[in-house]
């Protein structure tokens, strides 16, 4: 009868360490508030304005590389909104293309749109980062997911913008995004 009692014991403490983890120590743990001393301010309509190019990689469940891209942006200004252009070249050769608008609200949150975005994206910048939850609808042709989405982004003191995106299904990890973003100029 003790053997069961401590195979539970030791099964409860091996998920609330789980748990722990998860809750404190993890990429989805970070909140705005943690960057709110940091070193420089992340102005959006200074930061992300312009021609822009972005490279990165797509991170599979096993945490191996899946996918490389190259993409340019363009970003325009209209008072406190703006429409971000992005057309992607993913290493097959393949091409998407996409279209947010971003409206800044007061305090730092603003909130966004985009075609494959299911709602409203709702994000905070304070600090020196940007992070924006929403659901992405991923295309027919991968299987037309539906994925919880939490997107990062940490200007860098020479101003490049490193971008970190996590999605999941059933509060699983199912793909990760790393990427840099500066302006076309400065290649």
């Amino acid at each position: 009868m003790m053997d069961v009692v401590y195979v539970f014991i030791g099964a409860a403490l091996v998920l609330a360490v789980w748990l722990a983890r998860r809750l404190v120590m993890s990429f989805s743990a970070q909140k705005p508030s943690d960057y709110a001393d940091d070193y420089t301010v992340f102005d959006m309509k200074k930061h992300l304005n312009g021609a822009m190019v972005c490279e990165g990689v797509i991170f599979g469940p096993s945490g191996r590389v899946t996918s490389s891209f190259v993409a340019d942006f363009i970003v325009t200004w209209d008072g406190d909104t703006a429409q971000i252009n992005e057309h992607f070249v993913y290493d097959d050769n393949t091409t998407q293309d996409r279209v947010w608008t971003i409206t800044l609200g007061e305090a730092g949150h603003f909130t966004a749109t985009a075609p494959d975005v299911i709602g409203t994206a709702k994000g905070r910048n304070v600090g020196a980062t940007v992070q924006s939850k929403y659901v992405i609808q991923l295309p027919d042709d991968v299987g037309a997911h539906q994925l919880k989405t939490v997107d990062w982004m940490y200007l860098t003191r020479d101003g490049t913008i490193i971008n970190r995106s996590q999605f999941r299904k059933f509060g699983l990890k199912v793909a990760e995004l790393v990427a840099t973003i500066r302006r076309k100029d400065e290649q």
